[in-house]
């Protein structure tokens, strides 16, 4: 069916004249609040119930509005329902196609509430529906770095500070670097959700209704914590959707540091990894390219979620208490950040345990740029030098290799003991490649043993009901 919403709006008693076309178009926002429409007749129902409860709404006109409910939310899921500017926004196009079904009953459904307070609801109700989808996907790109870094245990890679080759390490260590950063991001998400989950409903316009309405009751049913305690700060709080799109700038963060590290990683300099060819592109004019656009994209779509946690702060930073129509502007920038996370949490959950590691190469480029120079320098502490002269020594060691193009483990011993007499044949066991990721073998150390064991831990961690 269509529903061409003939009503006029419900302010329109107030005005002597029309609303201009272009303002009623410019000042609406049901092009983009629609999404909400579940949380809105989840609102409405248990709005509804609490009104029955305390006596506001008689039994047959509960169940008049809550039959007349249940056959909006289908005309919209079955997308028979015509979204009408003339209405404004999700709550009144609800609200007039309610009444269009079951008459004079729908108009009874607002009593005790204003749009301020049923706004403030929605939007909390859509944001923990959305929390509680993004938690499982972190979940599943966290469970492929821990699958990637157990296959990659033994993996040596450069370790790298500055981007300059450092010390050697081993893949799987660092992927569950990723792993750790990721499991703040969840666990900040999980205490973001805290605040999220409070009920503003019952605020009504700022100051609250004379109506005796049970607050407590409505959370109940809406599965609300707590309810909110001051009316004024209920209706024009958005602290929650600022904290959201922190948190949402803060893993885009994350995700662009790997985004990074895999578009150099996958390039032909490097050569470290090979990406799937479902998330590259080809070049228009270069048949040889292969282009690791999705990474490139998320790295992207960072600056846009930082541009809209900017929007939302700028968006508060002058409102006096307590609804100004200002608000209506936090829903785009909200649900952009949302989308935006939720698809780049979903391609990197697809791509990363789909990743190639091509293990020779990393090997050797760990061979260079003298990344056991400081195994080679507690090798001399141990010996009794002190660690400033280690330090001079081993400098000049990398001076002549740079000189001759050789590694510290290609040197002979007769040219090492030139730079320290301490030096002995013994210290080619701390100059190879594997003696010295062998060799930080403890906890939260890079030893094949300790990842496997930090593996280990994860998986247990990821077993834990959430």
């Amino acid at each position: 069916m269509s529903n061409q919403h003939n009503q006029e709006k419900l302010s329109s008693a107030r005005f002597s004249e029309s609303t201009d076309a272009f303002v009623e178009a410019f000042t609406a926002s049901i092009m983009f609040d629609h999404r909400m429409y579940k949380q809105d007749i989840q609102g409405s129902l248990a709005h509804a119930k609490m009104l029955n409860k305390v006596g506001v709404l008689n039994d047959q006109e509960l169940d008049e509005i809550l039959r007349g409910l249940d056959q909006v939310l289908h005309e919209i899921e079955s997308g028979q329902l015509q979204w009408s500017i003339k209405q404004e926004d999700i709550h009144m196009n609800i609200e007039a196609r309610l009444t269009e079904i079951i008459g004079v009953t729908g108009k009874k459904l607002h009593t005790g509430r204003s749009r301020n307070d049923q706004v403030a609801t929605d939007i909390r109700l859509y944001l923990r529906d959305e929390i509680d989808q993004i938690q499982p996907e972190i979940l599943r790109l966290q469970r492929g770095l821990v699958e990637l870094a157990e296959r990659e245990a033994h993996t040596i890679m450069p370790g790298f500070t500055h981007l300059q080759t450092a010390q050697p390490v081993t893949f799987g260590h660092h992927m569950l670097a990723w792993f750790e950063m990721l499991k703040r991001d969840l666990e900040r998400l999980q205490d973001c959700r805290k605040r999220v989950n409070s009920l503003p409903l019952g605020s009504a316009a700022l100051a609250g209704t004379t109506y005796p309405i049970d607050r407590h009751y409505t959370a109940e049913l809406l599965g609300f914590d707590r309810v909110g305690e001051n009316s004024l700060d209920g209706v024009s709080d958005r602290d929650f959707a600022i904290e959201f799109t922190h948190w949402a700038a803060t893993l885009m963060m994350h995700l662009s540091r790997f985004s990074e590290e895999l578009v150099l990683w996958s390039s032909a300099q490097f050569q470290f990894i090979d990406l799937p060819d479902r998330f590259c592109t080809g070049s228009s004019i270069m048949p040889q390219k292969k282009n690791p656009d999705v990474p490139e994209l998320v790295r992207g779509k960072t600056g846009r979620v930082y541009g809209h946690l900017m929007s939302l702060l700028t968006l508060m930073k002058s409102q006096p208490l307590a609804y100004n129509k200002d608000n209506q502007e936090d829903k785009e920038p909200l649900f952009d950040t949302v989308d935006t996370v939720k698809g780049s949490l979903r391609a990197f959950a697809d791509m990363i345990p789909a990743m190639t590691v091509k293990r020779e190469i990393t090997y050797q480029a760990a061979k260079r740029g003298f990344s056991t120079a400081t195994d080679l320098a507690d090798y001399l502490v141990r010996k009794g030098l002190a660690f400033r002269d280690s330090h001079e020594a081993v400098g000049l060691a990398v001076a002549h290799g740079i000189r001759s193009g050789e590694d510290l483990s290609e040197m002979s011993l007769e040219t090492l003991q030139g730079f320290c007499n301490k030096i002995e044949a013994d210290v080619y066991q701390v100059l190879t490649l594997e003696g010295s990721v062998a060799a930080r073998n403890h906890f939260g150390g890079t030893a094949p043993n300790q990842v496997l064991a930090a593996v280990a831990r994860a998986k247990d961690y990821l077993a834990q009901p959430a």
